[in-house]
């Protein structure tokens, strides 16, 4: 059954196939032999499909555009002094939040995995088949700019955005959003609550969210589509990325 003649290969290809037909000619015939038919044809379709779902999968961590393209859930370093809860990261790395529609907050100092751990959270939903993008805010609120000098740009603009399964908004609220940036991030939760998961890495607790957006309405209404629906992730004070540095050659 390995033995394909140019005739067949020539019609798999033109089906769009290839993965069937590398399945077949990957066989190892004398290895084989004993087999029937069925467990033969049932060996190759297997192979054919894990190959057809690796590639989905490393197609939808590529175009996540992660920051830490290797990122891992399964390699979080859990040293007592970053006190993370190990059972709440196991929750995310099952993604049924997402099913939820649940947002998800890092928050901790600088240096201690919140972007890390947003784009192993993203890569695991990856791995789930799930549409995932990460973005800093500033090249979010860059995005934007540029949205608005484009006929129906930001009609687009939010569209694309509103669309992704789960967000990751990196650098969340480092710089104080403009008045333009608000009324964008208030209809931006709109449309993805309830609807999408966001996840938000951020250096501030949720008390100093309402000054750093401005505090006024918008303030309020960004809130109130973020908070009430979300897994709050402590990620500490201890600077990983100094960790790391010390422990490299």
């Amino acid at each position: 059954m390995s033995a394909v003649d140019i005739e067949t290969k020539r019609k798999l290809r033109e089906m769009g196939a290839t993965d069937l037909l590398e399945a077949i000619e990957s066989q190892d015939e004398f290895l084989s032999m004993a087999l029937s038919f069925d467990e033969r044809l049932r060996l190759i379709i297997d192979h054919a499909h894990g190959t057809f779902t690796d590639s989905k999968v490393m197609g939808l961590i590529r175009r996540a555009a992660l920051r830490y393209p290797n990122a891992d859930l399964r390699q979080v370093d859990f040293i007592e002094e970053r006190g993370l809860n190990r059972n709440t990261l196991t929750t995310l790395a099952n993604c049924s939040f997402i099913d939820r529609h649940q947002n998800v907050v890092f928050q901790g100092f600088t240096g201690s995995g919140k972007s890390y751990l947003g784009c192993a959270v993203a890569k695991q939903a990856c791995r789930h088949r799930i549409r995932a993008h990460y973005i800093r805010m500033p090249d979010l609120e860059e995005a934007w700019i540029q949205a608005r000098d484009k006929p129906q740009g930001t009609t687009k603009f939010l569209k694309k955005y509103a669309a992704f399964t789960i967000l990751i908004l990196d650098e969340w609220l480092m710089d104080r959003p403009s008045e333009d940036l608000r009324s964008m991030l208030f209809e931006l939760m709109e449309r993805r609550y309830g609807n999408t998961s966001t996840v938000f890495c951020t250096q501030y607790k949720q008390a100093d969210w309402h000054t750093r957006l401005g505090g006024a309405a918008h303030a309020d209404a960004i809130m109130d589509r973020i908070i009430h629906n979300t897994i709050w992730v402590e990620t500490g004070t201890y600077n990983m990325r100094e960790k790391t540095a010390l422990t490299q050659p």
